[in-house]
């Protein structure tokens, strides 16, 4: 393989288990995309255009929250589909914990990745909570600014997330990490949602990149198979399983 496991070091020495639960870089949608390669789906799909950072801006945003990390290593925090699917060339992969921090689905999709607007899906954003187990993927220094220039063009293409540093624990060790955290004033983050909406948009919700459903059922399943405990995402998920039930009982 060419991604992250083919380093000096075996990036899964901490938890072989992960080794075939993780997509390869080199195999992943997410390591090449780009807006330009955004603009071509979303024209093929007669989708509206989705409100891009111009690449100024992204830029700035990214080198912002890079402020004073030279010449070093950093941690990035993954709870969604970063979890399985990361699309990083990273040295290392831990299971993590983010205190006061939550695994919320708040993000309502409405163009047209999973969901439009007479049909909203929705997707995973980390918001304020009692804390949250998700992964740490640790980037060499070398490879920070390539890696997070990746990362930032999948994660930050318009409003939605603030890029920021928060604190993480790893084994009983406190450290931090790169991570995306709902930005409340964005169009795409449903702070207020209700359980209903949530659920008739995870069960119905679907675009180019698939259904919100299976999205759903991937963090959920890929969670259970690290043993990262989320006793709110299973409800929702089988709220969500009871509505898609009654739906074809009709």
């Amino acid at each position: 393989m060419t991604d992250a496991r083919a380093g000096a070091a075996d990036p899964f020495a901490h938890h072989p288990d992960l080794r075939d639960k993780i997509t390869p870089a080199d195999t992943s949608f997410f390591r090449e995309f780009t807006k330009d390669r955004l603009r071509v789906i979303l024209a093929e799909h007669g989708l509206e255009e989705f409100p891009f950072h111009d690449d100024a801006t992204r830029e700035a945003l990214r080198r912002g929250a890079l402020t004073g990390r030279d010449g070093q290593d950093i941690w990035v925090f993954g709870y969604g589909s970063l979890i399985w699917d990361p699309a990083l060339l990273f040295a290392d992969v831990r299971r993590a914990f983010a205190p006061d921090h939550a695994r919320r689905f708040i993000l309502k999709d409405i163009y047209g990745g999973r969901g439009t607007r007479e049909a909203p899906g929705l997707m995973a954003a980390l918001d304020d909570g009692d804390g949250c187990h998700g992964l740490a993927f640790r980037l060499t220094a070398k490879t920070v600014d390539r890696e997070t220039e990746i990362l930032c063009r999948r994660e930050l293409l318009g409003p939605g997330y603030h890029i920021r540093f928060i604190p993480i624990e790893i084994d009983g060790m406190r450290t931090e990490a790169l991570t995306f955290v709902a930005d409340h004033d964005a169009e795409l983050i449903a702070h207020d949602i209700t359980r209903s909406e949530q659920i008739a948009y995870a069960a119905t919700g679907t675009g180019f990149l698939g259904h919100s459903y299976d999205y759903l059922t991937n963090v959920v399943d890929h969670l259970h198979d690290m043993s990262i405990p989320d006793p709110d995402l299973d409800a929702l998920l089988a709220d969500v399983d009871a509505y898609r039930a009654r739906r074809k009982e009709q």
